[in-house]
């Protein structure tokens, strides 16, 4: 079983990539908040793999962090959840929101997720209530361009995500400008930048 990619981009699309690995591509099943905060094209990245075997088909799911593939195998263990919608919910929100959701019963929120009806969120609730809680954390973390960012709740990094999703970016997208800026600036000057730096060089980082 194939666990981890590691190799150079070579396309991107909606929902996959291909990842060439010494001349091989391996084609790479993601969820579209992934897709978006990937390293582009020609670039090197890695991915967490989950192996989905069938009599017709292998496919690989892959993950930018080894919490959204822990979330997502379990997922998989509630009834009538299968690979493509627990991918799916894995796009429409980030691990600690799900679990969140998951651990304080808040099935509305869970229904905002693309295939979630009411049923299907109170069973989530019933099945992983005691499951998800060690996945429920106070930081975020980011990935882009090579580069990984944990900005913890309050931090500066936190503060510019939000900054940028306030003036319309996508969270996928801001969380990717950060973790480029870290890549230019280097882990010890980003983590000691104010929150206004952090905004002024992810805004040059999407022009």
């Amino acid at each position: 079983m194939i666990a981890t990619l590691a190799g150079r981009v070579f396309s991107k699309g909606f929902d996959r990539a291909v990842v060439d690995v010494a001349g091989v591509g391996y084609e790479v099943i993601l969820s579209t908040d992934n897709v978006a905060r990937m390293p582009e094209k020609g670039e090197d990245a890695f991915f967490y793999i989950h192996t989905n075997v069938r009599e017709d088909a292998i496919t690989l799911f892959g993950f930018l962090e080894e919490q959204e593939k822990e979330l997502f195998l379990i997922l998989k263990t509630v009834s009538g959840i299968g690979p493509k919608l627990a991918l799916a919910m894995l796009s429409g929100l980030r691990v600690g929101e799900i679990c969140q959701a998951i651990s304080s019963g808040d099935i509305k929120r869970l229904t905002t997720l693309p295939g979630v009806g009411k049923r299907t969120a109170e069973r989530i609730c019933v099945d992983l209530k005691e499951k998800v809680s060690h996945l429920v954390s106070g930081t975020i973390s980011l990935q882009g361009g090579g580069s990984t960012v944990v900005a913890v709740e309050g931090s500066a990094a936190a503060d510019a995500i939000s900054a940028l999703m306030n003036l319309g970016y996508a969270d996928g997208v801001a969380r990717a400008a950060l973790a480029k800026v870290k890549k230019q600036l280097g882990e010890e000057d980003f983590s000691s930048q104010k929150v206004e730096v952090l905004i002024r060089e992810a805004l040059r980082a999407l022009a």
